[in-house]
């Protein structure tokens, strides 16, 4: 058996300890991101919710931006994270995302994602969660709420609208493990 996948989680601000948690329980070597050089050596990085204005603002402050827009590993973006990769912020996804368009804190909720290649579906927790506003020609659509989309892939970028560190289904962490052992493979 290889050497365990070591994944950075952005830990300026959000949900990053539920998803070092996921992650862990599918096998990965977890680094918590505060600083450019922390992004060294690392197979796949996540970028996690909490409120896009902060993460942005701490990313620029602690000079992560220009490391972040530099990086070259797969990236897993959810909810705010999916936001600060998106066209008008980091530039990263091919993806244009509405901030809080589900609604705000209040009108929060959990629903089922249709999965494009999966008949179980998966529960989504959708807090202040971005709704995908325009996608690049080369985004794949991987699930959706309602018909629209709230996961996608972009090259190396897996981007979700929804909290999947927030329940116990660990489908969507195993997707980006996945696509991290791919571009591994890959470049070996």
């Amino acid at each position: 058996m290889g050497e365990p996948l070591r994944i950075g989680v952005l830990a300026l601000q959000g949900a990053f300890r539920e998803h070092a948690r996921a992650l862990r329980a599918l096998g990965a070597d977890i680094v918590e991101v505060r600083l450019p050089g922390e992004l060294d050596g690392l197979d796949g990085l996540v970028i996690p919710g909490g409120e896009s204005t902060t993460i942005l603002r701490l990313a620029e402050l602690y000079g992560l931006d220009d490391s972040l827009r530099a990086y070259r590993g797969p990236i897993f973006g959810t909810c705010a994270g999916m936001i600060v990769l998106d066209r008008e912020h980091l530039g990263l996804a091919d993806v244009e995302a509405e901030r809080n368009a589900f609604g705000r804190q209040v009108k929060s909720f959990e629903a089922d994602v249709t999965l494009e290649d999966d008949a179980l579906p998966l529960r989504g927790v959708f807090i202040r969660a971005p709704r995908i506003r325009s996608l690049g020609s080369d985004v794949q659509v991987l699930g959706r709420l309602d018909g629209e989309p709230v996961l996608v892939r972009d090259g190396r970028l897996l981007l979700s609208s929804f909290h999947p560190e927030l329940t116990d289904d660990l489908r969507v962490h195993a997707l980006f493990l996945q696509m991290v052992e791919e571009v591994s493979h890959v470049g070996a």
